[in-house]
Formats: C-alpha cells, structure tokens, sequence
C-alpha cells in the first residue's frame, strides 16, 4: 500500500528536497585519499595468528592419505587441521535441499572440485603458513570428473555426492493455467536451446575472515566482509554448534566490491572460526587473488529449453521452460536460489496466462555457486529474450513489434503474473517508446541500412526485462512441495531495520542493517532522512556497518536483491517519520498549536500559521535528553527509533506453487547496433540505449552509476567472460591473463534516459536499479551480434574464435601421421608440447650415465632437492618449480622405456604437488657429433590444478625455460654449448602467423 506522510512532515521544508539531488558522496573523501577502512586494513588483537589454505588440484578424487609432519616442523607453525579436524569441530552446512548428504567447509575424504580446501595451515604469520602449505604430502585417487549438466542427468555419470542417488538434487514440475491446451491450440510452437556460461562480479577486494574463539564463553567473534543475507547466520552458528547469540558477527567500515560474491564468504567464516578454536587463538586469512577466481562462488550456468505458443502475428500464449541448474560440487545456502529466485516472473514484462515449467538443479565437479549480481536474472532473460527475437525471424515479423505486442498492459498495473509476481506499477509501452525516441532508433536502422549496403556485417539488438528488487525470504521454498512446506512452516517477507537516533545536542545519527560494498548508501541514507527534519545531509551521519551482538538486524539484514532503495532507505525514512511525529507534538504543545500545523525546515522548527513562532531544531530535538519531565504525558521518548519494516505483499508461495517472489519490479528497455569486423571478427558496439523505470530517484548520478557499472558488467559477460573448465574439470581461466575483463578501453558509453513510476509498495516509491543490465545487456548484444550474422544460434562469450566457427567454419583437422618414435600424447586439460636439442661436450656413453645417475639428475635438475633411484628404471624426484606467479613443491616419478643405450630412450611420469598435478612422456635421442653428443628431445605433457588455473599463456614458455634449463645444467656438467629449442620457436612462429584470425 501507499505510504503517505504524516500531517507533522507532509511539508518538512520549502526549498528543493534533497532526494532526487545528485549531491557529493560523503563516502568519497575517505576512498579517494585513501583512508577507506577495509578489512584487512583494520588492526588485529595481539597473538593472531594468519591462515593459508591447501587447495585441491582435482576436480574429483579420494583422499588416500595426508601427511603433515613436514609441515608442521616449519618455522612459526602452530597447526595444521585437515578435514578429519574441522569435522570434529563443526557440523555439516545446510544443504539447499532435503537430501542424505553432508557439506563441510572443507573436504573430508573426498575433493569435488579444483580448489577445494584440503587442511588449513595456522602460523605466526602469512608468509611462513604458505611456505609450509607446499610441505604438505597428500596421495589422491583421481576419479572421473563430471562438468557438464547435461551428462550430470544421466544415470552413468559419474556421482559426486552419494546421497542424491544420481547428480539430480532437485527434480520439480509445475504448470499454471492451462499450457497444454494453449500449445495445442497454438499456431506455431517455437523453441530455443540456451546454453548460459559461467561466469563471476571478480570485486576489487578478495574475502576476508578474522575469527576469535572465546572458550570461557563457548563464543565466536567474527569479523568478516560478508555480505547477507544475514538468515546465513542461523547457518553459521549451526555449524559451529553453539547458540545464534554465541556468534559475533561483525562487519568492517568499507568493503571493496561484492557484487553479490561475498555471500559465499560464510563456508571460510566456518572454516577459520573452527581453527580459532583449534588453537585457543584470533585466526586472520585474506584470500588471494588466484584463490578467488578458483574457489570463491561464481554465477551458476543453465542449459534451458523454452518454448512459446505464437499465434501468426506473435502473440504468445503460453511458455514452457525446462531448465537445468548447475550449481557445482555442493548446494550451499541460498542454493538453489539462483534458479528460483526469477520464478514468479518467468514472463518478463509479458502478458502471457499459461505456463509449463520443469527445474531440476544438478550437481558437478565445478566450484559450488551463489549470489552474482543479477543472480537468476541473466540466465532467465538470455532464454526469454532471444526466443523473442527466434519468433521474430521465424515469423517474418518485425522484433520491437513482436515485444510491444506481448507488453503487460498499462492499465492492468498491478499485474499478478502466471507464476504468482505481482508486478506493481509500469508503463512498459511508454518507456519503449520514450526509448525508441531519446535513442534514435530510426537513425539507428539507417546506419545498420548504411552499413550493409556496404558489406558490412552490423545487426540491431533488443531486450525487455523486468527488474526484480527486494527478494521475498520465502520463494526459495518454492523448490519445496506444498505439502514439504506445511511441515516445515511458512516462510516470507523481507525485513529491513534501521535506527534513527538523536544526541543531546540535536545531531542525527542513522543505523541501518545494510552492508554496503561501495553503492554511496550512506549519503542517501543523510538525504532522506534530512528531508524528514528539514536538515541537510551534513546534519546527519549514518553508520552502515553491522554488529550482530549490538544492532537491531533479521535474517533478511544485508545488501543483496537490490533492496536497498527500495526497502532499507525506506524503513529509514519511516523510522525518521515517527521520531518526527512526536518532536511535531512537543512543538505544537509549546506553541499551542495543532501538530499539523509544525513545519520542519532550514534547521528549525516553526508554524506554519505564525512562521515567527519557532525553535532550533537542536533545541527541540534535545529536551527528551536534558528536560523529559516537561515532555507532554502522552508522548513518549524522542531519542531513538528502531523500525522492523516487512511488505505485506510477500507472502509464503500458496497451495498451487504461486509465488510473489520480490516486492517490486522496475522495467528496463534496451536497443544496441552492433558491428563485426570481417576480418578479426571482434564485436563493437556503435551505439547502446537503455532505458530505465526504477520508480522514484533517489539520486539521478549514483542511479546512473550503478546503470554503468552493471552495463560494464553485463559486457564482459557477453563479450568477454567465462570460467572454462577442462574436460577433467581443471580450472583454466585462474588469472585475469585467461579469465578476460574488460577495461575502460572496451566500455562505452551508453545512451541511458529514464522515466520514473512510483512504487506503490514501497515508502520511497523506489524500486531496484543496480542488476537490471546484468540481465538485459548480454542478452541484446547476442540479439544484434545474431542480427548482423544472420545466425539462428548464439553462445555467450561472443569471442572472436566462436564467430569464426560460425562465419568460416571449424579449424580443420591437424595432418595425421607423426614419425615414429613421438611421444603418445598424454590426458589432460593444458596440452604443452615441445622439441628442441643441445650439444654436450661428451660422448654419448658418457651423456646415458649421466642420464641415469642420481646425483647428477639432482645437480642438473631446475629447482631439484633430491633424487631417489628407485630401480634401474624408476626415479623419484623432489623439486619446486615456479609458473608465473607462484611456485610450488613437486613430487615427480620417472620411468625409462624403450631404451636403447646409448642412443635413445622414452621418459614417463607424473608429477603432483601444491600446484597441481601433470604427467607426460619425452624421447631423447643422443647423436654423436665431433667430438661430443647432440641430445634432441620432444615431449608431450599435460598438467591441471592451480598451475593449470593460473600459468596460462605462461605454461607453454615456463616448459621450454625449464626444460632448457636441465639440458643447459647437463651440457654445463660435461662442458658444452646450452639448449637450443629453435625449432619450436619457428614451430610456433609459422603457426602464429599462418592461423586464420
């Protein structure tokens, strides 16, 4: 319902209303000067002691055996824990589903997936914990790998996780109204396949968990940059088996970037606040870079098939969306969230009546998934938005014509959907036509007309999406059948909390349960609630930060949905309001007057009939702390106020699986011309409009960057973003070198216009605007990108190198035949492969001893600490090795083959450290020459786990440096010339250069 103003604040000052005013940030001046306050800048108790994680190399594997003694001999060691400690500790996580399985922020007796943490390492400080991380020996068992979540389905994958029987979690159908009869009725059934890639929000700063563990109180007091929702508390305590009250959890003034990530802080939370009570003291551990984009959360990837009922002029009358979820290795909370956070409005902004849907959630051998902003929203909209334009095509109908002809009404607001959303105000057709004039869309369709004529490759592209804000805590229930949901009891809303309190001098103070990691809330915060005082935004300060143990919070408490305009600016404004209505009261008893009549305004207070009867605010503001007694009988204390704050309108999904699965729905129209170059086949964008209705502004510039940032977001997702993984489930894509973002270079600027329709559930008239082009802007770029192409099929990133299977053709097949004599090529995800020679000043006789002796193996041998010769033809080697960034401990087993003495012989092995793993085979065949021995080598190898993640474009060069490195040290030990791998390099240089762009 409307929330009006009461009489005591229906005019609170005359001049301009600092809402709806694009005033300086009051975040500002501390981050640009660098005096932000973020978590790892903040002091710690003396005695902590700083954490590193082991992490796995696999995607899959058991466990055979973990040996700590090495590590736990180092230098400032205090402890090791693997999962067998942790287990003894905690309790398993809440699974998303009901289901016989546990889930540990650790692995315990099995890895599911690249990077899982495998024992945690406890030392006095950071650099000796990750020293003695590379000391750790542990033996695995590989086992098959499952990543796509098509084959998950299938009976013969291979079973991540006993208890679901299969890799299937989650298996519901539902169906409103009466899709079967609209199918068959239909003219045309019209269908897409969608394959949704993964990808992350990679924020600025990584996770961060400081834990301290009270024994004399069974208490945790936790500083970590979560996030929210807080309902992960109740998780949290769970798992730490103590009460909710016995866990602290606190937040940090700043938070560099979330973007959602930082809701899959809490498995660490769990994690490092169990190895605090492990050693009895505070534990500090900051991710690192490379651990974040292996290990944190990502978005989940979807593959949907969705069809729609059309009539010959494009009208759909029905949809049937059958979408499978892959939410990685394990169903942590929210999981599975992402899917269903969108299913009260899979219609989008359409008017259809009957709809079909299937939702099964699987599990694979990738990082387990979360909040990412547009969470749901991109995977729903991509499906929804290209079959909008598959009808289109199919039709022989123009595409803007085919979404204005589905649009919901504009007098039909508020519109209850098929699927139980109750879209609460809009005028979609308005908001496309303001967009198709403010973006000069005709002179568009003349420059891609233009373009054409000319050969060039240029398409149009658009979308229409509805923004959901404010998630209801109770539609995730909606993975629950009714009957499971009336055992478990119902469950909605979504609370917000803010304080509002005021000092004996009359300043305003402002609490607000709502984390933000960047969003400029606090100065919003000062607007709003100046203009129910009639201050400015200087007179009021607002704190942001969060104390379990302190502040008023729900479980709903945090930034996530976009909820912030929407829900928390509000309850503060109302908190505001009440405090407002009673000082109204106060004055109006002094000045014998009606509490209508009080004006609030530049600092004072007066009446409206007899301006010079006034007070300081201050003043007014200031007697319930040094005059109470002189305060009216009936009216209460006007010091603090707190507000619980919860929209009627989310209610708990009903009998039939209808549910109202966010408060309020802001509409974005966007229209973008694209062109191809033909010969590098890199997508520009030559204009983007996008057109927003997020109800009332708060503040037009911090709206317009949140618009911009999403925009760039939403780019680097259709362009350029994607967590790859290999067919072994390796991770490929660990370091920005592989895993691309775009820069400022590749963002334009966009065409961004607005309109504005009041909420009607909300106090502000707000809705949300900071995921809306996460999920429409992939999704219109791939609409122009299919336009300009002609395609009927398009799969996100559009890299170059997928527009030129599609354009040109696959590559063809390399020539087959190699000599004899090649090494085999090893299984694996990064494939290196390489030949080269050196001259050793030694006969070959004397070159095959030197082959086969240990000691010299270790003298030669890059970064060898030993040699172990274990047979004639079976050697262990123990060497550290570095890949770009980081180094790490192997442990490597060679074998000789084929031998042939003195002339040739075939090395295999294998070798697996904290880097990873790898294995590969090499000939090396010795040739006299004058006076000494050319030695010519190839090998082919394949390596995974973080060298895999993080080496990219650096493996191939790091294997030639090291290998020429060892037959450099061999010629040096009998006294020769170094390595030569030139044949490679011009192997390389014809391939670069010979390659089609």
């Amino acid at each position: 319902m409307p929330h009006a103003a009461g009489p005591a604040i229906a005019e609170s000052h005359a001049a301009r209303p600092w809402v709806g005013q694009s005033i300086p940030r009051v975040e500002d001046a501390a981050l640009l000067t660098g005096r932000g306050r973020f978590i790892d800048d903040l002091g710690v108790r003396p005695g902590t002691l700083y954490a590193a994680i082991l992490r796995s190399p696999h995607a899959h594997a058991e466990i055979l055996s973990i040996d700590l003694a090495a590590a736990l001999r180092a230098d400032g060691v205090v402890a090791v824990l693997t999962g067998d400690d942790i287990k003894a500790l905690t309790t398993s996580l809440v699974v998303g589903v009901k289901a016989p399985i546990e889930c540990w922020p650790i692995a315990v007796g099995r890895v599911r997936y690249v990077g899982e943490s495998v024992a945690v390492v406890v030392a006095s400080d950071r650099y000796k914990a990750e020293d003695a991380v590379d000391l750790i020996d542990v033996q695995y068992r590989a086992l098959a790998a499952n990543i796509d979540p098509l084959k998950a389905l299938s009976p013969n994958s291979p079973v991540i996780h006993d208890g679901f029987g299969g890799n299937v979690a989650s298996d519901r159908t539902f169906r409103y109204g009466d899709p079967e009869r609209a199918f068959a009725e239909a003219a045309h059934r019209i269908s897409i396949d969608i394959r949704y890639p993964r990808n992350s929000c990679t924020p600025i700063e990584t996770y961060g968990v400081v834990a301290d563990y009270d024994a004399s109180e069974d208490a945790f007091d936790i500083l970590a940059n979560f996030q929210g929702p807080f309902s992960i508390h109740a998780v949290i305590s769970r798992a730490l088996k103590v009460p909710g009250n016995r866990v602290r959890l606190r937040t940090p003034p700043d938070s560099g970037g979330s973007f959602g990530v930082k809701q899959g802080v809490f498995p660490y939370i769990v994690l490092l606040a169990a190895a605090s009570r492990a050693v009895g003291r505070p534990v500090k551990w900051i991710e690192d870079r490379l651990e974040h984009l292996t290990a944190s959360v990502s978005a989940t990837n979807r593959a949907t098939t969705l069809s729609a009922a059309v009539a010959p002029d494009g009208r759909i009358s029905a949809l049937d969306w059958d979408q499978v979820e892959d939410c990685g290795a394990h169903l942590r909370a929210p999981e599975p969230a992402t899917l269903y956070r969108m299913h009260g409005n899979l219609t989008g902004a359409y008017d259809v009546a009957n709809v079909a849907v299937r939702n099964r959630v699987v599990v694979t051998n990738k990082t387990p998934t979360g909040l990412n902003r547009g969470f749901g929203g991109p995977q729903v909209y991509f499906a929804l938005e290209r079959l909008m334009q598959r009808i289109a095509i199919e039709l022989k109908l123009d595409p803007l014509d085919v979404i204005k002809r589905n649009l919901v009404p504009a007098d039909m607001f508020p519109y209850r959907t098929a699927t139980g959303a109750l879209l609460d105000s809009g005028d979609y057709q308005e908001a496309i036509a303001r967009g198709v004039r403010g973006g000069a869309l005709e002179e568009l369709k003349a420059r891609r007309d233009l373009a054409r004529a000319e050969g060039r490759l240029y398409g149009i592209g658009y979308a229409a999406v509805v923004e959901p804000s404010v998630s209801n805590m109770g539609y995730i229930t909606t993975v629950l059948t009714a009957a499971e949901r009336r055992k478990a009891g119902p469950k909605n809303g979504a609370q917000a909390t803010a304080t509002v309190a005021v000092d004996p001098l009359g300043s305003i103070s402002v609490h607000v349960a709502s984390v933000p990691q960047g969003q400029g809330h606090r100065t919003v915060l000062a607007q709003v609630v100046a203009d129910v005082f009639g201050l400015t935004p200087a007179d009021v300060r607002v704190n942001t930060e969060i104390d379990t143990a302190k502040d008023a919070w729900s479980i709903a408490s945090g930034n996530y949905a976009s909820r912030f305009a929407a829900a928390v600016a509000g309850t503060a404004k109302l908190a505001a309001e009440r405090i407002a209505a009673r000082l109204a009261r106060v004055a109006a008893s002094q000045f014998n007057t009606d509490a209508d009549d009080i004006v609030f305004e530049h600092g004072t207070v007066h009446s409206r009939r007899n301006p010079d009867n006034k007070i300081a605010f201050s003043r007014l503001a200031g007697l319930s702390h040094w005059s109470p007694g002189t305060l009216p009988d009936d009216i209460q204390q006007t010091i603090r106020e707190t507000v619980f704050w919860t929209p009627p309108e989310l209610t708990a999904p009903d009998e039939e699986d209808r549910v109202n699965s966010s408060l309020c729905y802001g509409f974005i129209f966007d229209f973008c011309g694209v062109e191809i170059d033909r010969t590098t086949l890199m997508t520009r964008i030559d204009r983007y409009v996008t057109m927003h209705d997020c109800g009332t502004i708060l503040h037009p510039g911090m709206v317009d960057g949140q618009i911009r940032g999403g925009f760039a977001q939403a780019l680097g997702a259709a362009l350029y973003e994607e967590y790859a993984h290999a067919a072994d489930g390796s991770f490929l894509t660990g370091t920005f070198a592989d895993y691309l973002l775009p820069t400022t270079v590749e963002v334009p600027d966009p065409v961004i216009l607005h309109m504005e329709t009041p909420s009607p559930f909300t106090p502000l008239g707000s809705k949300g605007v900071g995921e809306g082009n996460c999920m429409s802007t992939p999704v219109c770029i791939a609409n122009a990108v299919a336009d300009a192409l002609g395609m009927k099929d398009v799969e996100l990133p559009l890299v170059p190198a997928k527009l030129a299977d599609i354009v040109r053709g696959a590559e063809p097949a390399p020539p087959a035949g190699r000599h004899a004599g090649t090494p085999r090529t090893p299984k694996g995800d990064r494939q290196l492969r390489g030949e080269g020679s050196a001259t050793v000043a030694a006969s070959p006789e004397a070159v095959w001893a030197m082959l086969l002796d240990p000691a010299t193996l270790q003298a030669v041998i890059p970064g060898c600490h030993a040699v172990e010769r274990i047979s004639d033809t079976h050697f262990r080697a123990d060497v550290t090795i570095g890949v770009g960034p980081v180094k790490g401990r192997y442990r490597a087993e060679v074998t000789l083959s084929d031998l042939d003495a003195p002339r040739a012989v075939t090395l295999g092995g294998s070798a697996e450290g904290a880097l990873g793993f790898g294995n590969g085979e090499g000939r090396i065949t010795l040739t006299p020459e004058n006076a000494g021995t050319v030695v010519r080598y190839e090998y082919d190898a394949a390596i995974g786990g973080k060298v895999a993640s993080i080496g990219g474009r650096l493996l191939d060069g790091a294997a030639r440096v090291i290998i020429g490195q060892f037959f450099s040290a061999l010629a040096r030990q009998a006294g020769g010339a170094p390595a030569q791998d030139r044949p490679l390099l011009v192997r390389k240089l014809r391939a670069l250069f010979g390659r089609r762009s």
